[in-house]
């Protein structure tokens, strides 16, 4: 490994090839180092191609060095400030519905599971009776 790249630095570098997943960047004339998809810009990046191309001048960071492969990993994201982000423009707000106090719940007529159940038990045995009167006709 040369002594001057160190992960951090900044160095300037050549695209030598792009795939779907990232762009190979060459530097120093004898290393060569992947730009992953995600580190290509700001924000989401679909398609490489539209942001980079073969033979482009480009500055890259150097984000690691696998000790024992030698793979590069660099960021041309890291080299460029981040754009602010635009004021949202503040929503007008809404009134929430207020809870409905407990107490009110019950003068409503508040039912329980075993209520409910009932209930339905006895609304599917009347359709159940009635589909039986239909078909016994």
């Amino acid at each position: 490994m040369s002594d001057h790249l160190e992960v951090g630095s900044v160095v300037e570098g050549k695209v030598t090839g792009i795939k779907p997943f990232g762009a190979f960047v060459a530097i120093d004339g004898e290393k060569q180092g992947l730009v992953h998809i995600s580190q290509v810009a700001h924000g989401f990046v679909k398609d490489i191609n539209e942001h980079l191309s073969v033979g482009d001048e480009v500055k890259v960071k150097v984000m690691s060095i696998d000790g024992d492969t030698g793979k590069i990993s660099l960021s041309i994201r890291e080299t460029v400030a981040a754009p602010e982000k635009p004021a949202r423009p503040a929503k007008p707000r809404t009134e929430r519905p207020r809870k409905v106090e407990v107490a009110q719940e019950k003068s409503q007529g508040f039912n329980t599971l075993e209520e409910k159940l009932k209930g339905w038990l006895k609304q599917s045995n009347e359709i159940q009776a009635d589909l039986n009167k239909r078909t016994k006709k």
